[in-house]
């Protein structure tokens, strides 16, 4: 799996939620300043893209890709033979691997903190950027999905509007598989967070 993709999905969670008293999913402004729904999803998506170019550009700075990636390659090098020891029941070549997870552990942990480091210096601006212009700049949705994309379990983690919440005349929600502002940013992100970290030589593939 990316990691990139989980740190994207980490960082995203507290943009489904209003600070400022109203309610969850509810960022953006019934009078905003970018109207319409073709010139919002491309100017979010212009967010998403910036916000992901500065990510890149910090996460260069900060991490080590040549160690980050010769841990990687370590790490899954020896999860592939342990695997394989498993699978075909050679209890020898299983226990002379398992006698090195205690280092692997603690590379793997080491890879997970240069991860995570960039991301405690790009966190603050982007809630910033979140809290206090983008909601200036954009109604609460600005994109609808052909299909519900609601897909995990439970009102936690909503991306799209809900057909009650389209019929409550009271909710930000004007249309059913509507998509919340933070929701089109998040996606956006993902869309072109490979493309960036390939041009920017931080991807986390090893191919």
């Amino acid at each position: 799996m990316d990691f990139n993709f989980i740190l994207l999905f980490i960082e995203s969670i507290p943009l489904q939620f209003d600070f400022f008293g109203g309610e969850k999913g509810a960022l953006g402004s019934d009078d905003p300043m970018i109207k319409g729904l073709i010139l919002s999803m491309f100017a979010v998506t212009g967010f998403g893209i910036l916000l992901n170019v500065f990510n890149a550009g910090v996460r260069k700075k900060m991490v080590d890709q040549v160690k980050l990636k010769r841990i990687m390659k370590e790490t899954r090098g020896w999860q592939k033979e342990r695997m394989a020891a498993m699978r075909s029941k050679d209890t020898a070549r299983a226990a002379e691997l398992n006698k090195k997870s205690s280092y692997m552990n603690k590379m793997s942990m080491e890879m997970m903190q240069m991860n995570m480091r960039p991301m405690m210096i790009t966190f603050v601006p982007l809630i910033l950027i979140f809290y206090l212009v983008l909601p200036q700049l954009f109604a609460y949705t600005v994109a609808v999905s052909p299909i519900p994309l609601n897909v995990i379990p439970g009102d936690m983690f909503q991306l799209t509007c809900t057909a009650e919440q389209a019929a409550d005349p009271e909710h930000v929600c004007q249309t059913e598989n509507a998509l919340y502002l933070w929701a089109w940013y998040f996606l956006s992100s993902i869309a072109f967070s490979g493309i960036i970290m390939r041009l920017t030589k931080t991807s986390m593939d090893l191919s």
